[in-house]
């Protein structure tokens, strides 16, 4: 089955990554490389993130290659020389991979993801990879937090139209549906991704009859176990004609639910089900759509607003309150040196590492970054996804969603809010790690004060 129906080019790169590759290639630097993504802080609002898009990384990475037509668009270019783009040519990815499982929850400061590579393919990467796991992971955060405000009922992906692009659109109704949600309104990614699709009716079809009742009739004969939607004129008086159709219809009715698209959602929702109640049609369903988020959904189900299924749209498909992670891919070694970064606010302990979760009482306790090799307790979250260029599993969109739903049931109870915790979920780097830090910071030429403050 295919996962990304983009064209995903070795050219999706930026120029600095092939000008260094170049530079590297020139200096005869060609060892072996330690690139760690991770992002610095948590979102606003945000006490975990879930790690998602490393499917399409694989898929990228064992189909590497720069085609004849990207080689002579970067001739063109005239800043590369023939050596390297014969080199370019010759070019596929030989490295290994280590992630955390999809659907793993992760914290500030963990590596995600790990690549060890000779350099210049690591370099070359970079972008494809920030770029997929990224949008990926803040968007399966924001649509586990909207399924996890309805409290059981039903979420449907209605985003697509006003996604960042087609690519966007489809992996928020993936994640989406790694996060616990029923499925999605776009009919490619059900396609892609082998989830299920939800569709109903728009304004449009009832507008252009001339009689709401008739487009009532009309659809609800073809599609009997349909949605209908109410609220193209007046929401309580398209209840009652879909009321009125159901006695009409007496045993053919067999209409699942009426969709309130508009107005005070949780009142409409109120008087909908007592007039429906009052009908004996108990059995249709109340489904609610516009404007939602986790944030209005909470306030409705606070409310006690009889809605079964929510249909969440633009909030969702753009990450509204949080559309972005402080995430970096970033060289932790080099022919087996490892390497830091002292910046401000940036700084990157060295060498390779290993997050060691603690577990108890079935219950998430912290994690502990330490070195890779380093034998600690808990249990070791990065996996060999990718093994000198080729991959070792393939991740499987129905296992992710259930580890996500195990990792969910064992974080803390205080971090399932929707506003940051007061305390958050600890994770503590190892002595070792601070020892190597300042040996190579004094090798440096910087004393221990110095630097990443």
């Amino acid at each position: 089955m295919t996962t990304n129906p983009l064209p995903a080019e070795a050219l999706f790169t930026d120029l600095y990554e092939l000008t260094m590759a170049q530079a590297y290639q020139a200096e005869g630097m060609d060892q072996l490389a330690v690139f760690e993504l991770a992002f610095r802080e948590m979102p606003r609002n945000r006490n975990y993130a879930v790690a998602a898009g490393f499917q399409d990384v694989l898929d990228f990475l064992t189909g590497f290659h720069f085609s004849a037509g990207e080689i002579h668009y970067l001739r063109l270019n005239g800043e590369f020389s023939e050596v390297f783009l014969n080199a370019l040519e010759r070019l596929r990815f030989t490295g290994d991979v280590n992630a955390v499982p999809e659907g793993t929850l992760v914290f500030p400061n963990e590596p995600l993801l790990q690549v060890i590579a000779p350099i210049a393919e690591a370099q070359l990467i970079e972008t494809f990879v920030l770029n997929q796991i990224h949008f990926q992971s803040i968007a399966a955060t924001k649509a586990a937090r909207v399924v996890a405000a309805a409290h059981g009922r039903m979420i449907v992906d209605f985003g697509s139209r006003r996604s960042h692009g087609i690519d966007a659109a489809l992996k928020v109704s993936r994640a989406t549906y790694l996060a616990g949600g029923a499925g999605t309104s776009n009919a490619l990614a059900g396609k892609i991704y082998g989830i299920p699709v939800f569709g109903t009716m728009a304004h449009s079809y009832i507008q252009a009859h001339d009689d709401e009742s008739a487009s009532f009739d009309s659809f609800a004969r073809l599609y009997p176990e349909t949605t209908l939607l109410v609220d193209t004129y007046d929401t309580l008086t398209g209840v009652r004609k879909v009321i009125e159709l159901s006695q009409k219809l007496g045993e053919r009715f067999q209409v699942r639910a009426v969709r309130l698209d508009s107005g005070d959602l949780g009142s409409l929702a109120v008087d909908t089900r007592k007039m429906l109640d009052e009908a004996g049609l108990q059995r249709v369903k109340i489904f609610a759509s516009s404007g939602l988020d986790e944030y209005k959904i909470q306030e409705l189900m606070n409310s006690g607003a009889p809605i079964d299924v929510f249909g969440v749209g633009t909030k969702l498909a753009v990450i509204a309150d949080a559309p972005e992670l402080d995430m970096a891919y970033k060289l932790v070694e080099y022919g087996g040196k490892g390497r830091l970064k002292l910046s401000t606010k940036k700084l990157l302990y060295p060498g390779r590492k290993q997050v060691f979760r603690q577990i108890d009482n079935g219950r998430m306790a912290g994690d502990v970054i330490g070195r890779f090799d380093e034998p600690l307790a808990g249990e070791p979250l990065l996996k060999t996804l990718l093994l000198r260029g080729q991959p070792t599993t393939r991740i499987e969109l129905a296992e992710s969603r259930r580890h996500l739903q195990r990792e969910l049931k064992s974080l803390p109870d205080h971090l399932h809010g929707l506003q940051s915790a007061s305390t958050p979920y600890p994770v503590s780097f190892r002595e070792q790690l601070k020892t190597d830090l300042n040996t190579i910071r004094r090798k440096l030429g910087f004393d221990d004060s110095r630097g990443g403050r």
